[in-house]
């Protein structure tokens, strides 16, 4: 009997799909185009002005990365350093949210793209507060990645967070949910949900290792284990992702390449819940996207909103 593990992943962006991704599922409705950091291609990521920049470009929804301040307040910003897109350094938890306000995020998306702003003029690290209430209707997937927080003081400046709905806004609990490559912070929201009903729980996806080890499973052994209760599941993961596969045997180990690519049997597993929700991350070409809508996906995630306004405009 065989055991897979996977190693390194490795993001490829040039796969051969599956043969049997030709023939798939029809989608009822076209995917969500969901901004990836606000739309990093097009404005800088994780900023007020670049998720303004996607909603006007046709975005259906946006995707943030967060981290937790120096005095525990959730902020949208992605690398593990400042100096990375910034004009400061060191660590978001080594700044209060008040400082980080005064930090420009724009300084490398500038560079990248020869802008050159008015002297003085910036752009700020927002919170998830005032992004939540500068955009009162729209819908949020808020990816954790803070490297050195404690995943429980984490989850309860979330639900602070998410609970502070004010006036004029949509609920927020309704129009968030939340994604990490790190389980802790998902347990941690677990434990903050356990005693809550529903309505009043922070809604996330499934754990990024459970999606990809049933994906791996189907396409290596053409087994669907996934569960049938049709509760309300959320997945995510890219389209096409290439990864090191250790196949473990009693008498040692063996290692392949493989090519983790989503095709109509692997949706349909995942679709034995009809309650499932599936988001493509990595959707940068027009035929990601249509191979993504015709898998059936719920949301595709993508860098330039602008650049697919104009790919599915020209589509038409």
């Amino acid at each position: 009997m065989r055991n897979y593990i996977m190693a390194t992943i490795l993001l490829s962006t040039s796969f051969v799909t599956n043969a049997n991704s030709t023939t798939s599922t029809t989608a009822i409705d076209p995917p969500q185009i969901i901004a990836h950091r606000g739309g990093t291609a097009d404005a800088p990521e994780n900023t007020l002005p670049a998720i303004k920049k996607a909603l006007d470009n046709g975005a259906n929804a946006i995707w943030v990365t967060l981290q937790l301040s120096k005095d525990n307040v959730l902020v949208l910003y992605r690398p593990s350093d400042l100096k990375v897109l910034t004009n400061k350094t060191g660590k978001i938890s080594a700044y209060t949210a008040k400082q980080l306000a005064q930090v420009d995020a724009s300084v490398d998306y500038n560079k990248n793209h020869n802008i050159h702003p008015e002297p003085g003029s910036r752009v700020s690290i927002p919170t998830l507060d005032e992004t939540l209430i500068a955009f009162p209707t729209t819908t949020f997937y808020l990816d954790i990645k803070s490297p050195d927080a404690n995943p429980a003081v984490f989850a309860k400046a979330l639900q602070k967070t998410l609970t502070a709905t004010t006036k004029g806004e949509n609920n927020r609990l309704a129009r968030t949910r939340v994604y990490s490559t790190d389980d802790n912070y998902l347990n941690a929201l677990d434990v903050v949900n356990q005693d809550l009903d529903k309505k009043h729980k922070i809604e996330r996806f499934e754990s990024r290792d459970f999606t990809r080890t049933q994906l791996l499973n189907i396409t290596m052994d053409h087994k669907c284990e996934l569960p049938v209760d049709d509760i309300e599941r959320w997945y995510g993961l890219e389209l096409h992702r290439k990864v090191e596969v250790i196949e473990q045997y009693t008498l040692g180990e063996g290692r392949s390449q493989a090519i983790l690519s989503w095709d109509k049997e692997a949706v349909d597993c995942f679709r034995k819940n009809k309650n499932a929700h599936i988001i493509f991350f990595g959707i940068n070409k027009i035929e990601d996207y249509d191979e993504a809508k015709k898998l059936g996906a719920n949301g595709v995630m993508v860098d330039s909103p602008a650049l697919f306004k104009k790919l599915l405009n020209n589509s038409k």
